[in-house]
């Protein structure tokens, strides 16, 4: 039966139904918006040690709160005791929905791949395994910057099972990695690369790819994201990459072009967590950007200048560029949008709150539903004290601009934007500019930002 209330919220219909949980969706009368409910299971509640584990996964994505995995806002217990869980509505369905539609375009899912291990090298720099990453485990949720990819249910009936003392296994046939059907073996990070590895030969096989057999992908992936996948799901894990983010690297690098195709790439250097995590004033834009090998930046034929797609942009004294993809915007190519970043050390700009830099991106799904000013005002920083709002024209573009003092991370963050011209998109900037300079600075960079 379909309750009519949980807690504050009214239910509106059905989510989903799983072993341990049923998840509803609701309406949050306070803030006028949906979320999803996540209710431990009638026949459990009475199960000390599966409603404590239930909790669990509650507090652990309350305590990460990160905008890569699926959000916890509050829990709460119904009148016959069971516990729920008031997560974010991830809007946009599943990759198990969206693969039953039909394969995922080449390019965007290599992108999407690349997107899903970022989210699950977050679980591993707080030392957390998934170990049950699967297709429906991977949601979508629409963002004022565009779609997230999002990771949800960190094996929790998995976690529940052992509770309570039921004999099953510890992952999703197919996607579970071989030492989690032996209760003797130790599971660490090098299993989640193992469902990493099933995940892409999903997206990019060409028939699917079950456990066992060769890697073989779809026309239009680069030959050496096979290496890749390959080492992902070798059957013993000190084979695999150490964790997501080296997976993350060598698919990244594999994806470049004129990546070498006949030799697996080199094991990526594990950075201490304290220099991958994101400061507390996290560049929004570039935390989710990801490098791909259509949107690499190339120098332009004018010294100083440097491009990514239809983008220019003059660098300052000193500065390099790198190019990336806009995270989560998607071009009717399949590919990330056009963007890149500019900094005196751009590899250290996202990790490093002393270091300047600027985000540069084009986003023409941007532009058909925001304004620049709603699009800067969407971009707030609640820890830091805001500028007044203003706006300058520079090369032919009118900017929105604004600033914004910060106590901790980068002392100064400013967001700009402005449409490109003709129907070239929403150009977007965000800039922390070196220690000193003002509002010619920014203006100046500005105006060096052109679409072709």
């Amino acid at each position: 039966m379909t309750p009519e209330r949980i807690g504050p919220y009214r239910i509106e219909r059905l989510l989903g139904v799983g072993s341990f949980a049923t998840v509803w969706l609701g309406h949050d009368p306070v803030l006028d918006s949906r979320v999803a409910i996540k209710v431990l299971a009638e026949n459990w509640h009475h199960d000390l040690r599966v409603r404590e584990r239930f909790l669990d996964e509650a507090r652990l994505l309350r305590r990460l709160d990160h905008e890569r995995l699926v959000r916890v806002h509050a829990v709460g217990e119904l009148a016959d005791g069971r516990p729920y869980a008031v997560m974010a509505w991830a809007d946009g369905g599943s990759l198990r929905d969206r693969l039953a539609d039909g394969p995922v375009p080449a390019p965007a899912a290599l992108d999407l791949l690349a997107e899903i291990a970022a989210g699950v090298a977050v679980l591993h720099r707080h030392d957390v395994v998934h170990r049950d990453l699967t297709p429906g485990n991977v949601l979508f949720r629409s963002a004022a910057d565009g779609e997230r990819v999002l990771i949800a249910d960190l094996g929790l009936a998995k976690a529940l099972a052992a509770a309570s003392g039921l004999t099953v296994r510890a992952g999703t046939p197919g996607y579970m990695a071989p030492e989690q059907d032996d209760p003797a073996s130790v599971v660490d990070a090098r299993a989640d690369v193992y469902g990493l590895g099933r995940l892409g030969l999903r997206l990019l096989g060409a028939e699917g790819g079950h456990p066992g057999a060769p890697v073989r992908l779809r026309a239009g992936v680069p030959p050496g994201v096979a290496v890749v996948l390959r080492r992902a799901v070798a059957t013993r894990p000190a084979e695999r990459y150490p964790d997501a983010s080296a997976f993350r690297a060598a698919l990244r690098r594999a994806a470049e072009p004129g990546a070498p195709a006949g030799r697996a790439p080199r094991r990526a250097r594990r950075r201490p967590a304290r220099r991958l995590a994101v400061a507390a004033l996290a560049v929004v834009a570039l935390a989710g950007a990801g490098a791909t090998a259509g949107d690499a930046a190339t120098a332009d034929r004018d010294p100083g200048t440097w491009r990514s797609g239809p983008v220019t942009v003059a660098l300052p004294a000193g500065w390099r560029a790198t190019g990336t993809g806009w995270a989560g915007r998607y071009g009717p190519d399949g590919r990330l949008e056009p963007a890149l970043v500019i900094s005196p050390d751009p590899e250290r700009w996202a990790v490093d709150p002393t270091v300047p830099g600027a985000f540069v991106g084009l986003s023409a799904t941007a532009a058909a539903r925001d304004t620049p000013a709603s699009f800067v005002a969407g971009r707030p920083h609640a820890d830091c004290v805001a500028a007044p709002v203003r706006r300058t024209r520079q090369a032919g573009v009118d900017w929105v601009v604004a600033g914004y003092a910060c106590a901790r991370g980068r002392p100064v963050v400013v967001e700009a934007a402005g449409r490109g011209p003709g129907d070239a998109g929403l150009l977007y900037v965000q800039i922390t500019p070196p220690e000193g300079a003002g509002a010619d600075f920014v203006d100046a960079l500005l105006a060096g930002v052109r679409v072709r």
